[in-house]
């Protein structure tokens, strides 16, 4: 039963452990000095973040000479009517910045045009070819915002500067050894693409004084907390405040977009949709990162992404029905392409003898599902994963990473090999000349090889602390619920109880691959479920003890509400 591959780590340990018995206070200490939380100041912030209205622009590293030169710039071209396109990005943060800046400058000026590029075509992020496109489609254009791009587009803002145009630059990313020579920069790493661009509407609706400033800013505060959870970010900090406020609004969104969407996706019905709020089913990180960013990444992922912003910004009931219908649509095709290109790369023989980086690359990879495919790779080897979809003569790579390996640094210390990307440490994207991948491959065994020790390819299962069950009850559950959101950085606690009894274990499940328990300890018996756990039933002997690592959760069933653990791991006790 006991999975080798998966190291068990007890974080936290009580204080004075023989002498004190355990209580829910100091359990809630612990968790969040497992977090990394110990002041009381940070303790505060922590349960009652900062409203993002209230988040300041030096907290975020912001410049703000930058920002109030973009500020200025853009108040001149509303008095002068200039034209001004806003360039973002096809997955679910960029569309969300996209959506947010187009409809704070659409409120000040009807010359601002929202654009995404098309993934295929175009690529990430600006870049040379589009602006002189823009340019060509409107002479007149005189501005271009980025958000969630733009920190590395050296050569396109040069483009840019050629033609006339000025470039405000709004991004999270990692910035290259040079800045491009954009107009202003408004940068900061702390936040998501979608967070820059809250904050930027915040200040341009604050300096140029939008009647209505709050209730306009706080209707699209629901967009910057669906790109913060879908990026991937840690939710800690100001991140955990525009999720934490930002699910808030999204649970009673009105947009006709987002409640077409969730009714498409099964999170409400059309009863409750038509009462024009979302509040039938608690919508949270899951849903977001599993549900809604999905089908809204999926038109960029394998047509055009500009259906999911109009599908975000429409006012129309009826386009809203049709364009969630749409991204439900090409979803499951996007889930179809992505089950081909993961079995044929984990067929491929490489992944047993690499001893870096996985690398796979072949001409049938769709390159819409490469970086989901290669996110599916690292999960099932634990080692960082890159897959390239193979071009004629252009190839286009995606990387997902493991904690203790940045891919992006990798990638960029292979540059001679590549033709421009960027990304975060644990996911980046670039573009190479075909005839370059087997160079860029071999040097990539050898640089990443002497870095991936046995300790950094070892999965862990962190666990915050053991516990016995009497201590499993409501008031905990209540106080585990104030941590929420849960995501990166604020993992959902979990907890070991050790020498338990397994008294009655059943396959549940369509494909009959869950396990429903009843696990007791001490005369004490609480239900439990263990998702994806049915390969353990056949070694379940109910007169053997066990170790268990779970959550601890409510279930609710026919209107009841009961306590249950959500079991991460078994083991037999030794």
């Amino acid at each position: 039963m006991n999975n080798k591959n998966l190291k068990w780590e007890v974080l936290g340990k009580l204080k004075n452990s023989k002498t004190k018995k355990l209580g829910n206070e100091d359990i809630v200490d612990i968790l969040l000095e497992n977090r990394g939380i110990k002041t009381k100041k940070q303790k505060e912030e922590f349960f009652n973040p900062t409203p993002p209205e209230n988040i300041s622009i030096k907290s975020l590293n912001i410049k703000e000479k930058e920002l109030s030169k973009a500020i200025k710039r853009i108040k001149n071209a509303v008095v002068k009517g200039e034209d001004i396109v806003i360039y973002g990005d096809y997955d679910a943060d960029g569309i969300c910045s996209t959506a947010i800046l187009w409809e704070e400058l659409y409120y000040l000026t009807k010359n601002v045009k929202p654009y995404i590029p098309n993934r295929f075509d175009e690529g990430y992020g600006i870049n040379a070819k589009s602006i002189e496109k823009l340019k060509i489609e409107n002479e007149k254009l005189k501005i271009i915002i980025t958000v969630d791009n733009g920190i590395v587009a050296n050569d396109a803002v040069d483009k840019a500067n050629e033609l006339g145009i000025d470039v405000i630059i709004t991004d999270h990313h990692q910035p290259g050894k040079k800045l491009p020579k954009a107009y202003s920069i408004v940068h900061t790493d702390k936040i998501s693409g979608s967070g820059v661009a809250w904050i930027f509407s915040r200040e341009i609706a604050r300096e140029l004084k939008i009647k209505n400033e709050k209730i306009k800013i706080t209707n699209s505060l629901e967009l910057a907390a669906i790109g913060t959870i879908a990026d991937q970010l840690p939710l800690l900090s100001a991140n955990r405040s525009f999720a934490k406020y930002g699910l808030e609004a999204l649970n009673n969104t009105e947009r006709p977009g987002l409640l077409a969407l969730f009714e498409e996706a099964g999170l409400i019905d059309s009863q409750t949709r038509l009462r024009q709020k979302a509040t039938a089913r608690q919508v949270g990180t899951y849903e977001v990162n599993y549900i809604i960013a999905p089908r809204i990444n999926a038109m960029g992922r394998m047509e055009h992404a500009i259906d999911s912003l109009r599908l975000l910004c429409t006012t129309s009931t009826k386009k809203a029905e049709e364009l969630a219908y749409e991204l439900g649509r090409v979803n499951k095709e996007r889930q179809k392409v992505l089950e081909e290109v993961v079995s044929h790369t984990k067929e491929d023989a490489i992944i047993e003898k690499t001893k870096g980086v996985i690398f796979i690359s072949h001409e049938t990879y769709h390159e819409g599902v490469i970086g989901l495919a290669a996110a599916k790779l690292v999960e099932a080897f634990w080692r960082p994963a890159i897959v390239v979809s193979k071009g004629t003569e252009l190839s286009k790579g995606s990387a997902r990473s493991i904690p203790g390996i940045s891919i992006i640094d990798l990638i960029r210390k292979l540059d001679q090999f590549t033709l421009g990307g960027g990304g975060h440490p644990m996911a980046a994207g670039f573009s190479l000349k075909t005839d370059m991948i087997e160079k860029f491959s071999a040097e990539l065994e050898r640089l990443s090889a002497p870095l991936l020790t046995d300790e950094l390819l070892t999965k862990r299962l962190k666990i915050d602390l053991e516990i016995d069950f009497e201590l499993v009850n409501t008031d905990l559950l209540k106080k585990i619920k104030a941590f929420e959101p849960f995501g990166i950085g604020n993992y959902e606690p979990v907890f070991l109880s050790s020498k338990v009894n397994i008294i009655d274990a059943r396959l549940v499940g369509s494909d009959k691959n869950h396990l429903k328990l009843k696990i007791g300890k001490n005369a004490q018996i609480i239900d439990a479920i263990g998702f994806n756990l049915g390969k353990y039933f056949g070694d379940i002997n109910s007169n053997k003890k066990y170790d268990v690592a779970f959550n601890i959760e409510e279930n609710v069933w026919n209107g009841n509400t009961t306590m249950q653990l959500r079991v991460k791991d078994v083991r037999e006790h030794i």
